[in-house]
């Protein structure tokens, strides 16, 4: 079955957000309003609303990491992951995960990098050899 995720929520500024999700993340632009923007999120639909952030802490346990919850993420080919890294250091993004490689050697060896939009919302950026080994265990 081929789907395609919706997620809606907040942001604080879409302004701020257009500039980050359309310009530095290059996501293309769809429906607006006064207050509300949809994004194609790597081929899903985000739409962000004028409004407060969920809360969020840093109790989601990967590893040896803590990271924020809940968050938003996408996988991408390895490629396209390098490339979105090397944007977002180029740009001076702060991480709250820098990019690396977990699980090296492991099957779902993945690469990863978490970072929060102009809100405070987090993201994790996932990037995979091969898409067919997302779910490996």
């Amino acid at each position: 079955m081929q789907s395609i995720f919706h997620l809606a929520f907040h942001v604080r500024d879409l302004d701020q957000a257009r500039a980050f999700y359309g310009g530095l993340l290059g996501c293309r632009e769809g429906r607006s309003t006064a207050s509300w923007v949809d994004f194609d999120f790597f081929g899903h639909q985000i739409s962000l609303h004028l409004g407060e952030p969920f809360a969020i802490s840093n109790t989601g346990q990967v590893g040896d990491h803590r990271v924020p919850m809940p968050h938003l993420g996408v996988i991408l080919a390895l490629p396209d992951w390098q490339a979105l890294a090397a944007r977002l250091e180029a740009a001076g993004q702060a991480f709250v995960m820098a990019p690396q490689c977990r699980f090296a050697g492991q099957p779902g060896e993945q690469w990863t990098m978490f970072f929060l939009d102009p809100s405070g919302n987090p993201i994790e950026v996932k990037g995979f050899k091969s898409l067919d080994t997302v779910f490996s265990s």
